[in-house]
């Protein structure tokens, strides 16, 4: 049975947790996170880059932000980029060095963050039975192909619904941690 690996399916849904998580960190909980400007990306050299390799993005306080830009020419863009964004923040520049106050979240924009964690999650969760699906399609295919039995079908097929439900959990675990932080007054 070449086609069906669990440890593969494994390592694939175990990425897509990753990424789910890495995009939740990236929501604004009201307190300082260099999470947050992971999905910022500024026009550098030709190329759209992101802020960690044009600069040093730092939380002196928790409710502060900086971003010390190595190349004095990429001051202003590094700033556009940031405002240009949407993560509701306005950098203030001094020198090489951004500044950027995290305002208080307020009900409204709070509720907004958590249906986003919502549609990430959504998405988390859809990719996760992705791989899912693949994982049964070779199990079938391999039936078919009369390299493995019924039984080591049905017994493989549990098996990976059994992985799928746990990385679901974890999916769900996460976005209930999330919420409780983006809901924190």
């Amino acid at each position: 049975m070449d086609s069906y690996s669990k440890d593969e399916l494994n390592r694939r849904m175990n990425g897509a947790v990753a990424a789910l998580k890495a995009e939740l960190a990236g929501l604004r909980t009201g307190r300082a996170s260099p999470a947050l400007l992971d999905p910022v990306k500024v026009e550098a050299y030709g190329n759209p880059m992101p802020i960690g390799q044009l600069g040093t993005v730092s939380t002196p306080e928790p409710r502060l932000l900086t971003v010390q830009v190595w190349d004095r020419g990429l001051v202003k863009a590094v700033d556009k980029a940031i405002r240009d964004a949407g993560l509701g923040v306005n950098p203030q520049i001094d020198g090489q060095l951004l500044r950027i106050p995290i305002p208080e979240l307020n009900e409204e924009r709070r509720k907004d963050l958590v249906k986003l964690a919502h549609k990430y999650t959504e998405q988390g969760r859809v990719a996760v039975r992705n791989i899912r699906r693949d994982g049964m399609e070779a199990l079938k295919k391999a039936e078919k192909d009369h390299k493995i039995s019924q039984d080591d079908h049905r017994k493989h097929g549990d098996e990976l619904q059994k992985l799928t439900d746990s990385h679901i959990h974890d999916i769900d675990q996460a976005l209930h941690q999330k919420e409780q932080e983006i809901m924190q007054v």
